[in-house]
């Protein structure tokens, strides 16, 4: 991969998730540039490059919490699939939810992986560093052809 910077959206309403993130990648193997949307509007705002998001940067990966105000992570994952631009963006789910409801229908839209995240901080931090070290150090991204 290079020196090329990973870039990840984090699709994510709970501050308290957010910080946890950034310092899991923060001690990442690979460099990573985190970019964080609140909500699914925002998310999607962001990879359309939309509004106050007309520059962004397209994500090599997208993290993406279910359970988010104005427009739930299952819509967000619909959109991103349907749409001929974005339906090849990596996205792993990673959510507190154990439905097994959650867990079909996210694949069911091709979500590229379902995580459910523990409770537990460290245990957190844990499940976001196997995130850094598979998917940025062992999975091979597609890139932004645009």
């Amino acid at each position: 991969m290079g020196a090329k910077e990973i870039e990840i959206l984090l699709v994510e309403d709970n501050p308290g998730d957010v910080r946890l993130t950034q310092e899991a990648l923060r001690e990442g193997k690979v460099k990573n540039r985190l970019h964080i949307a609140r909500d699914g509007v925002e998310a999607m705002e962001f990879l359309r490059r939309q509004g106050k998001h007309a520059s962004a940067t397209r994500p090599d990966l997208v993290l993406l919490d279910l359970n988010l105000p104005r427009k739930d992570g299952r819509e967000v994952l619909a959109e991103i699939k349907a749409d001929p631009d974005l339906k090849t963006l990596p996205v792993v789910v990673l959510t507190t939810s154990t439905a097994e409801a959650d867990i079909l229908k996210t694949y069911s839209l091709h979500a590229n992986c379902y995580i459910q995240k523990p409770v537990d901080l460290d245990q957190f931090v844990t499940v976001v560093k196997s995130i850094d070290d598979f998917w940025l150090t062992v999975v091979r991204l597609p890139r932004d052809s645009t």
